[in-house]
């Protein structure tokens, strides 16, 4: 059972920047602890290029991951994941059995709109 989290202000919500990204390149990332990929997500001329470590392997496939609109927070600390650098955190919710589907709009935004 998952508990609702405590109550925030709006202006907490407002520092979590979140942004449409489209993949633009996607690979196995075999040193990871967990099976997942490494992605290059082009949030637009504001934000630009960048890489996220995304536990995806489940319902996804790279061939199928580039030309994708993607959900991530844009302005966390980069992390360390084993070799590689992630610099957002690729969003998506877990399926029944807790395997990532990703968030993705439902149609074509502009790179690097901010969810509101």
């Amino acid at each position: 059972m998952t508990v609702v989290a405590d109550p925030i202000a709006f202006d907490d919500f407002m520092k979590v920047d979140v942004r449409v990204g489209r993949v633009v390149a996607a690979e196995p990332f075999p040193e990871a602890r967990k099976p997942a990929f490494k992605l290059t997500i082009d949030f637009g001329p504001d934000v630009g290029l960048k890489r996220s470590s995304a536990q995806i392997t489940r319902h996804y496939e790279v061939e199928g991951l580039v030309g994708r609109l993607v959900a991530a927070v844009v302005n966390f600390p980069p992390r360390q994941i084993g070799p590689f650098m992630s610099q957002v955190l690729t969003l998506g919710f877990p399926d029944a059995d807790g395997e990532v589907v990703l968030v993705q709009p439902e149609r074509d935004v502009p790179l690097g709109s901010r969810l509101f």
